[in-house]
C-alpha cells in the first residue's frame, strides 16, 4: 500500500472510526456551474464518498468517479446504488500522481482535490485539461482558507489567479479560455453539525476551446 492510499484509508476508517465523512450532498459551488450543463462524459477526481458523482449521474451524465481509497470508492458505489444511479458511474482506484482514466471527457470535477502529502496536483490538472474534449470544461473548487476547526490554521492557500497560473495553459497544446477565477463565501458547520461561519472557497472554471 502507498503512502497516499494508506493516508486516506486511515481517514476513511480509523479516524473516522468507519462512519461517514462527508454529507453525501452535491458541493454547492460545483452544482453552480455545472448544472446548466448539457450532459455528457464526466470525471470526478477524488470522488470521496461520492456525492457529486451521484449528482451529475442524477443529471444525466455518464461518470467516471475516481479515488485512491478503497474505502471511500466502495462507500460511493453503495451510495450510487442506493441512489438508483448505478448503472451511470464507473468507479475506478488511482493514486492520480501516477495512474490517470483513460479517454476524454465533456467535464473534470474537482472539488477539495487538496492534500497534506505531496502531490503534483498542478500536474494532474494539466492532465485534466488535456484530456478534456473540444468544448469541454474543468471545474476547480478548492479552500480559499483553512475552516476554522481545521488543524491547518498555518496552512497558506493559493489565489484563484495563482490556481489558474499553476495550470500554465499556454504551454499547453490545444487552446483553453478561464471561464471563472473567483473567490466565494459560503456558511458552514463544523464536522459536529455546529453554526461556524463563512468559510472561502475558490472557484476556476477553464474551458478547453471548440
Amino acid at each position: 500500500m502507498s503512502e497516499t492510499e494508506a493516508f486516506w484509508e486511515d481517514l476513511y476508517t480509523t479516524r473516522a472510526e468507519g462512519a461517514p465523512i462527508w454529507s453525501g450532498r452535491v458541493n454547492p459551488e460545483l452544482a453552480r456551474e455545472v448544472d446548466d450543463l448539457a450532459p455528457g462524459r464526466a470525471l470526478d477526481l477524488g470522488c470521496g464518498e461520492g456525492g457529486d458523482a451521484i449528482h451529475l449521474a442524477r443529471a444525466g451524465w455518464e461518470v467516471v468517479a475516481v479515488d485512491v481509497s478503497p474505502t471511500a470508492l466502495a462507500r460511493a458505489a453503495l451510495a450510487a446504488a442506493d441512489a438508483g444511479v448505478a448503472d451511470r458511474i464507473t468507479f475506478e482506484r488511482h493514486d492520480l500522481g501516477h495512474t490517470f482514466p483513460t479517454g476524454s471527457f465533456d467535464l473534470v470535477t474537482s472539488a477539495f482535490f487538496q492534500s497534506p502529502l505531496e502531490l503534483d496536483k498542478a500536474g494532474v490538472l494539466r492532465r485534466s485539461l488535456a484530456a478534456l474534449a473540444p468544448g469541454g470544461r474543468l471545474v476547480l473548487v478548492e479552500h480559499g482558507a483553512a475552516p476554522g476547526w481545521s488543524e491547518h490554521q498555518h496552512v497558506e492557500f493559493p489565489t484563484p489567479a495563482e490556481v489558474v497560473a499553476s495550470l500554465d495553459l499556454d504551454s499547453l497544446e490545444a487552446a483553453y479560455e478561464v471561464l471563472v477565477v473567483e473567490g466565494r463565501t459560503r456558511v458552514a458547520s463544523n464536522p459536529d453539525g455546529h453554526h461556524h461561519g463563512e468559510l472561502l472557497d475558490t472557484v476556476v472554471v477553464v474551458q478547453r476551446r471548440p
